[in-house]
């Protein structure tokens, strides 16, 4: 059975981003939209990669993906590329930075915070293997942005 805490962390976590969205624009919503949904497929795909492999523990007594990694996916990784996109898009250098700053606060911080309220914890992964778990997707989400503009670009209707 799930937490009262871990409910109210899943009801968090996919909200919060989600609404910030409504700041974003509907030009750039529309732009972004399709790397952020490429982001979150392949993340759906890697978490349930990981949970196979139990890189991660979560404290609840049953193993549930829906419960347990699919906030995760379905949460913060959308709203964030497509922010973190609107920001730096066209800067490569900026977009990695930003990113590797996300995922550096998430793989070495926020892990952490999560541990401590009994949520989930790393299980075979250290930390810096969880940053690289998470940072890889960077390349791949700028790239699928890249050639989403190169496709727009000579389209003719």
């Amino acid at each position: 059975m799930i937490s009262k805490r871990h409910f109210l962390f899943n009801i968090a976590l996919i909200s919060i981003p989600w609404l910030s969205l409504l700041f974003i624009g509907k030009r750039s919503f529309k732009r972004y939209s399709v790397a952020g949904i490429f982001v979150v497929v392949f993340e759906i795909f890697n978490h349930m990669y990981g949970h196979k492999r139990n890189w991660w523990k979560f404290y609840n007594k049953r193993k549930s993906f829906f419960r347990d990694e699919l906030p995760f996916s379905v949460g913060p990784y959308m709203p964030l590329s497509m922010w973190l996109l609107k920001i730096s898009y066209g800067n490569f250098k900026k977009f990695i930075m930003l990113n590797a700053i996300a995922d550096g606060f998430f793989a070495f911080f926020f892990i952490d915070v999560l541990k401590r309220f009994r949520i989930i914890r790393l299980n075979k992964l250290s930390h810096l293997q969880f940053f690289f778990y998470l940072h890889y997707k960077a390349y791949l989400l700028y790239g699928v942005q890249y050639l989403f503009e190169r496709a727009n670009r000579y389209r003719f209707f």
